[in-house]
């Protein structure tokens, strides 16, 4: 079963929130409480975390993804230039709305990153463990003139091409060389859907976000992994964060940025999920 096909194995769910705001999320999983809370990255959704969902129907755990605020059926936060802690501050609304109370495996991907990380910060009595994967960084640390630099050239391609077109020009880019097409067209249809103002807020969170200063104040066990083929967030960014974080960094083998999708198998035994 292709990615594509197996997503629909776990339609969207909506959450309401205090104050009339929703979350959209996908789940799977035997258990009665949530084990694991996932977070996707900047071009992409719920969906693209599948294969771990996929992983976890028979299990006794219990996996959500989310949809960050301004994806899918997710309300944006309200700052047009949001911090890592409104996207944090969004999440455990979400989970309390739900009735998660006891600590979960909090897992990053890319973008997801800091904004799970600024969650465990804030509320580290929920955090049982901390998983980042492909972390991005951020830039809030960079020159002022790369960091504008970075930010404009994103969005400049986004403003060209659409959400449709920077699929199209990117896709493979977050895969390895050697990628199924299925693979490729899964990160396709992802990205393709982005909502252009949710993404313009996640860009704006990516420029000024400051990981190695929430890792600083980390007080759960945490883990660092990607691919050796990841030329988005390189190896040797994610082993810079890893340091960081003072842990050693987890080699995903010959897969590219979007690891959940491509290295299910390593990455799923990272998160436990066996």
């Amino acid at each position: 079963m292709t990615p594509l096909e197996a997503l629909a194995l776990y339609p969207l769910r909506s959450t309401a929130l205090p104050g009339g705001l929703r979350v959209s999320h996908r789940e799977a999983g035997m258990a009665a409480g949530v084990t694991h809370v996932l977070l996707h990255g900047i071009g992409s959704a719920s969906g693209s975390w599948v294969r771990q969902l996929d992983t976890a129907r028979g299990l006794p755990l219990r996996l959500l993804a989310w949809d960050a605020p301004g994806y899918g059926g997710s309300d944006p936060v309200k700052a047009d230039w949001p911090r890592a802690g409104d996207y944090a501050e969004r999440l455990w609304a979400w989970l309390d709305a739900l009735g998660v109370h006891t600590p979960v495996t909090l897992v990053g991907h890319s973008l997801g990153a800091l904004m799970a990380a600024r969650a465990a910060v804030q509320a580290p009595q929920r955090v049982q463990r901390l998983v980042l994967l492909s972390p991005a960084a951020g830039y809030g640390n960079a020159e002022p003139a790369v960091r504008e630099q970075k930010l404009r050239d994103r969005l400049a391609t986004l403003e060209r091409l659409g959400p449709q077109g920077m699929a199209q020009a990117r896709a493979a880019a977050m895969l390895s060389p050697g990628a199924p097409a299925e693979l490729v067209d899964a990160v396709r249809d992802s990205m393709a859907q982005v909502i252009p103002a949710g993404y313009t807020q996640a860009a704006r969170l990516l420029a000024h976000g400051t990981l190695a200063a929430d890792l600083a104040q980390l007080q759960c066990p945490l883990a660092v992994a990607s691919g050796n083929a990841d030329g988005i967030t390189t190896p040797a960014a994610c082993q810079a964060v890893a340091l960081a974080g003072g842990v050693a960094w987890n080699d995903l083998g010959s897969v590219g940025h979007a690891c959940p999708l491509e290295a299910p198998g390593p990455v799923n035994a990272l998160l436990g999920l066996n």
